[in-house]
C-alpha cells in the first residue's frame, strides 16, 4: 500500500506536469490568436484585402487550437482533482493502518507520514524506483546469459 502512495504522488507530479505544459501552450495560442486579428485588423484598416484574408484563416485556425487546449486543460484539471482526492484517501487509510497496528511503520519502507510530498522528492522516489527496475532488469539479463 505505500508503494502505491508512493507510486499515485508520483503520477500528481507527472499530472501537475502535463497540466502546466497544456497551460504554457494555451497562452501561446491565445497569443498567436490575438496577433493574427490585430494582423486582421490593421490589413482591413489599410484595403489590403489578401492579408486581411489570411489572417482570418490564421485566427479561425489559432482559435480552434484555443478551444481545444481549453478543453484538455479543464479534463486535466478534473483528473487532477480526482487523483488527489484518490492519493489522499489512501494515504488516509494507510495512516490509519499503521495507527491500529495493521501495518508496521518501521519495516524498512517509510511510515505514511514520510512519504515524499515535496515534487523533488517525488521525482528522486521515482528516478531512484527507475533505476532500480533498470538494475533488476540488467541483472535478470546478465544471470540469463551467464546461464543461471
Amino acid at each position: 500500500m505505500r508503494r502505491a502512495a508512493v507510486d499515485g504522488r508520483a503520477a500528481l507530479l507527472q499530472l501537475r506536469e502535463a497540466l502546466a505544459r497544456t497551460e504554457r501552450e494555451l497562452a501561446v495560442e491565445r497569443q498567436k490568436l490575438a496577433d493574427a486579428q490585430r494582423r486582421g485588423t490593421l490589413a482591413d484598416g489599410i484595403g489590403d484585402r489578401e492579408t486581411a484574408e489570411i489572417a482570418q484563416r490564421f485566427a479561425a485556425k489559432h482559435g480552434e487550437r484555443v478551444a481545444v487546449l481549453e478543453q484538455k486543460l479543464a479534463a486535466q484539471q478534473a483528473e487532477l482533482a480526482l487523483a488527489e482526492r484518490d492519493v489522499g484517501e489512501m494515504v488516509a487509510q494507510l495512516k490509519e493502518l499503521e495507527r491500529r497496528g495493521g501495518i508496521a511503520p518501521d519495516d524498512g519502507r517509510p511510515a505514511a507520514e514520510e512519504l515524499p510530498t515535496d515534487d523533488s522528492e517525488l521525482r528522486a522516489v521515482t528516478d531512484r524506483a527507475a533505476r532500480e527496475a533498470d538494475a533488476a532488469e540488467r541483472l535478470a539479463e546478465l544471470k540469463k546469459r551467464m546461464g543461471k
